[in-house]
């Protein structure tokens, strides 16, 4: 076979399309998009060889730590770290969390080859601790390279990239579990279709999506992440996220019309969605898994790692740096442990599914009730300052619900003095309940376009940089609190509109309030609009949230209740 130096460890015969090797033959390009565009089309991926060369030199372009070990490293250790014992008997390093090596196509001897590779990457790199995904990955890469030690090589070379702001491959659980956060905040966003459906039929969410890097690095079929693997070389870990999408959004529709799931065991809903995704190819194809995944309109590269670090620094004031047993994020919501006279247990725990994935683990603690505070806007200030987030709940007299989840500390309100000034995120959203449930998020995030097109372009451009001003109008007399510059170093909020060149700025008017009113959203109208006796209030359509009016447009309050988020872990 004319592959047979990129092919060695390679069973040829379950290739099947996949062995037989046509035209291009030579890749001629050094220009970035263009490479991305090709990866995107599978350029390479009908010619074993061509891919083979091309990963090679995508791989040696990856900027590195001054010493990283190479080919020669591998030949000198591997005798002494392996022995001569049969490589599949030689265990694999701790780190990979149990995960064994997929077969991928390869022969019992490539299998054998990963097992040996691995345990000499685990002697070279004594600072990783959790590191899943590497199975995977040194299985892919056997099928691309001469032999082992090159393999060594290019895996070393993906752990090794020091680039800022470029990730190849998570090697602490830190990084690993804030992964599984971030993913589980972009089902929500994303596919909210599919995330209620993963709501709705499994006991702990968190745990389901703590298995979205398995489906693309382990479960997809090998012809399917090889393609996979193409793009990834040249885009980045963004491109695992898309990917772990579209699959979420192809096992719902696949469930689609089937009688509504009741909550089940949470290792039937993990095998279900394995068992669904290892046996996608026979009727999802590469080239339509990855246009699927690329037609999510996905946050920038910056915002995705915004929210990993804020996910990150989470976990660190948790104390969850290292693996240890999950908690099950319904035990917050225990029906036995909560009480509101607006919503039920089942409705909040449906709000809870809405949230940020790093508050999941919290505890709903209620602040501030007009039904033992009274109805004063003073006392309601004093109950909810210093807390963050909070979530807000009004009954009306006509037995409707609605509600705001608030991203920021109501003190904030207090940096505009006696001007009414905006504040927030675009992690707020507004939401009704009754007579139906649904969710309004911030604009921007369903509708990207808003922001302007020279925003987008220094996005792709840079990871890092410093973040431009909103770019907004003068024609309104409220004031944007975020518009002003942070003076502090720390790290800007996720979707702090900081970082958007927004074409007008009734679309980031979050949440404003003085000793007169709240207002939640603004831009045409308030999502929410609460005089000072908190007892009238209205609702209309709002530029930020795109929202319909969220009950009957002017209400009278029955009741209305504060909650904050306190750590699980902790009490």
């Amino acid at each position: 076979m004319a592959e047979e130096d990129y092919g060695r460890f390679v069973d040829w015969d379950q290739m099947g399309d996949l062995a037989k090797s046509s035209d291009p033959c030579k890749l001629d390009c050094k220009d970035p998009q263009e490479l991305k565009q090709l990866a995107r089309q599978g350029y390479w991926s009908k010619n074993h060889k061509l891919r083979a060369q091309v990963y090679h030199q995508l791989i040696k372009a990856i900027p590195c730590r001054t010493v990283t070990p190479d080919a020669e490293v591998y030949r000198d250790i591997v005798d002494s770290i392996a022995g001569k014992r049969a490589p599949a008997s030689i265990p694999l390093p701790e780190f990979v969390d149990g995960t064994p090596v997929p077969k991928y196509c390869l022969k019992a001897d490539g299998v054998g080859a990963a097992h040996r590779i691995m345990s000499c990457v685990a002697s070279q790199f004594p600072d990783i601790s959790h590191c899943p995904a590497l199975p995977a990955v040194t299985a892919l890469l056997l099928h691309f390279s001469p032999d082992e030690a090159h393999c060594f090589e290019h895996v070393c070379r993906l752990l090794a990239c020091n680039e800022p702001g470029r990730r190849m491959l998570d090697q602490t659980f830190l990084a690993y579990e804030s992964s599984c956060l971030t993913f589980g905040d972009l089902a929500n966003k994303y596919c909210p279709t599919a995330h209620k459906l993963i709501v709705a039929s499994a006991q702990d969410v968190l745990e389901v999506y703590s298995d979205w890097m398995c489906w693309v690095l382990g479960d997809l079929p090998f012809s399917h992440v090889a393609r996979v693997l193409d793009v990834f070389l040249v885009e980045g870990y963004k491109v695992l996220y898309r990917v772990a999408l579209a699959l979420l959004k192809f096992y719902r529709k696949q469930k689609a019309g089937q009688r509504k799931p009741s909550a089940q065991e949470t290792g039937g809903v993990r095998e279900s969605i394995q068992a669904f995704v290892q046996g996608i190819g026979s009727f999802v194809s590469p080239d339509k898994l990855l246009e699927k995944s690329f037609a999510i309109r996905l946050f920038s590269r910056k915002q995705i790692t915004l929210l990993q670090l804020t996910n990150e620094k989470s976990l660190q004031q948790k104390g969850i740096t290292v693996k240890q047993r999950r908690r099950n994020v319904h035990l917050a919501l225990n029906a036995d442990n909560f009480s509101s006279e607006i919503v039920s247990a089942k409705e909040m725990r449906d709000i809870w599914s809405w949230i940020p994935e790093r508050f999941a683990l919290c505890q709903p603690q209620l602040l501030f009730t007009t039904a033992n505070h009274g109805c004063s806007l003073n006392r309601f200030f004093s109950h909810c300052e210093g807390y963050e987030p909070t979530l807000l709940l009004i009954r009306t007299t006509d037995a409707e619900v609605c509600g705001a989840y608030l991203s920021t500390d109501w003190e904030e309100r207090k940096r505009g003095g006696n001007k009414l000034s905006f504040f927030g995120t675009g992690e707020c959203f507004v939401f009704r309940l009754k007579p139906e449930m649904e969710r309004y998020e911030w604009v921007v995030i369903r509708h990207p376009e808003l922001a302007s097109a020279i925003q987008a372009k220094s996005e792709e451009s840079s990871e890092e940089g410093t973040p431009t001003q909103p770019q907004i109008s003068d024609a309104n007399a409220l004031t944007a609190a975020e518009t002003r510059a942070d003076p502090s170093d720390r790290l800007s909020p996720f979707l702090s509109t900081r970082h958007f060149h927004l074409n007008s700025r009734n679309t980031s008017m979050f949440m404003a309030g003085n000793m007169e009113s709240i207002i939640v959203g603004g831009g045409d109208g308030n999502a929410l609009y609460i005089d000072a006796d908190l007892n009238h209030g209205r609702t209309a359509h709002c530029t930020t949230f795109d929202n319909p009016p969220l009950c009957t447009e002017t209400f009278q309050i029955a009741l209305l209740e504060v909650w904050g988020f306190q750590d699980a872990m902790s009490s």
